[in-house]
């Protein structure tokens, strides 16, 4: 099947959405994905040299570098006999298969074979939408992004990131990492942080991909913090935070492997005034740990839990609204005769 046959199927191209009073989806239910931004790999791991390959949605992608130096993520296998392109080589900015040396160019179509046979107008790749943020190389689930990553308060060239990876996966969707910012009792309860006043419900900043609200208050530390956190997608939290007085920036995205599997990255930054590269890299490093204890506590959880949105209270104003917005999120899967 060809792309455009692909953009013709309303199952796989077309946004699904789901009625109200119907439980909020688990990825991969029915076939489909959240259209969503994920993390694929880190941008180190992307080359002009080697082409490699990760787990992504239900099924396999490559990640590589062209000639000019930007990042693609394509589908895996091979459409002459279904070889994994991962095990291939990086041939003057192309990709190609080890099987029978068909190459693959940054459009994902093939552009040659040894052979003097013509090219198959089918001999073509999924390419996902692609781009590279926080030192991380995204995919999008679909053909055309309906929103964009954010961007801190501060440019990216004023800003020092540092980028850490869990090692092992977590057996959830993203999404359901992602309930915890709505989820205000948890703030309190599990991480142990003090939000001043009552729980901000109505100055939560809503719109068809994310969800933002601020609050001050006191870390479990007892350092003063006053937080902008959020939800970006179905696979991010975002954080811009006054901490004791210094400023830095969090996010932490959620790739998805597989259905109900994800990998959690950490990644923070500092503005490149705050200090010498040294000052800087030694604060940085005490916000990941700040930071990583956090997460901690979210995935001793998820290591376990039974996720079903159930009996909520009044509390769970926000988090009930999560839900709504986890119902009407667009779904598809527009890659899935190339990527299996």
């Amino acid at each position: 099947m060809s792309l455009d046959d692909v953009s013709k199927s309303r199952r796989l191209d077309q946004p699904v959405k789901r009625p109200l009073s119907q439980p909020v989806p688990f990825e991969g239910e029915d076939g489909l994905f959240t259209q969503s931004w994920y993390p694929i790999c880190l941008s180190s791991a992307a080359t002009s040299s080697f082409v490699r390959g990760f787990d992504f949605l239900d099924g396999r992608v490559i990640v590589f570098r062209d000639k000019e130096g930007k990042a693609h993520v394509m589908s895996a296998y091979c459409p002459h006999l279904g070889a994994d392109l991962s095990v291939g080589d990086m041939v003057d900015g192309q990709v190609r298969c080890v099987f029978h040396h068909w190459r693959y160019g940054a459009d994902g179509r093939c552009s040659g074979m040894p052979s003097s046979d013509p090219i198959p107008p089918t001999a073509r790749l999924f390419e996902f939408p692609t781009c590279e943020k926080y030192g991380l190389v995204w995919a999008y689930n679909g053909t055309d992004p309906h929103y964009q990553l954010p961007d801190f308060p501060y440019p990216d060239d004023e800003l020092v990131f540092k980028i850490k990876t869990f090692g092992e996966e977590i057996p959830t969707d993203p999404w359901i990492l992602c309930a915890n910012t709505p989820d205000m009792q948890h703030i309190r309860y599990l991480h142990g942080i003090v939000i001043n006043g009552d729980n901000p419900h109505d100055a939560v900043e809503w719109t068809d991909h994310s969800m933002f609200y601020e609050f001050e208050g006191t870390h479990v530390t007892g350092d003063p913090v006053n937080h902008r956190i959020g939800i970006v997608g179905t696979s991010m939290y975002f954080q811009s935070t006054n901490f004791a007085g210094r400023w830095f920036g969090f996010v932490s995205p959620f790739s998805l492997n597989r259905p109900s599997r994800s990998t959690v990255f950490i990644v923070v930054c500092a503005r490149k005034d705050m200090g010498t590269p040294e000052e800087i890299d030694e604060y940085l490093e005490f916000v990941a740990e700040l930071e990583t204890r956090v997460v901690l506590d979210d995935l001793v959880n998820m290591q376990t839990i039974h996720f079903k949105p159930g009996t909520l209270t009044r509390s769970d104003k926000t988090l009930a609204r999560f839900f709504d917005y986890m119902r009407d999120f667009p779904r598809a899967h527009p890659s899935a005769d190339f990527i299996r």
